[in-house]
């Protein structure tokens, strides 16, 4: 067998390989800072099925504009943030404290997808005297945000 048409079937090989670890369609990645992920549940979205349909919301929904900021609690697993109607460049955030005070020691974020006008973070733990906010941002700007609950 001749090196050319080895080198051929090895590139061939390699790129399928590359092709199948990339993903589908492109879907916006969520991006965290701080000591998220420190406590149980932190980086599992609320769709996950031992939380799923246990969030309700807390406070009313914020707004700018026509877009929306909604929190979500939930007694056994945590905290997530929503955005509605929302433009391209802004993220729902989430911010955790460690100790109740309202001084964000862990965060997670979630872009809004090409598309879409919604996004929704993963869950951060405010359990056990933690306490958390959701946030609405657009190009690095707070736009909108909630309490600490």
């Amino acid at each position: 067998m001749s090196r050319r048409p080895l080198r051929t079937l090895l590139a061939a090989g390699g790129a399928a390989a590359l092709m199948a670890l990339l993903p589908i369609s492109a879907h916006a990645a969520p991006y965290s800072g701080g000591n998220y992920g420190a406590y149980g549940m932190e980086g599992q979205y609320p769709t996950i099925s031992s939380c799923a349909g246990s969030f309700g919301q807390v406070g009313p929904t914020q707004r700018f504009e026509n877009m929306a900021l909604k929190y979500f609690y939930s007694g056994s697993c945590g905290s997530f943030a929503r955005i509605e109607n929302s433009r391209a460049n802004c993220a729902a955030v989430l911010e955790r404290s460690n100790n109740g005070v309202g001084r964000a020691d862990g965060w997670v974020s979630e872009t809004v997808d090409p598309g879409i006008t919604y996004a929704y973070t993963k869950i951060g733990n405010n359990l056990h005297g933690r306490v958390s906010r959701a946030l609405l941002t657009c190009d690095g700007h707070v736009l909108a945000e909630t309490g600490w609950y």
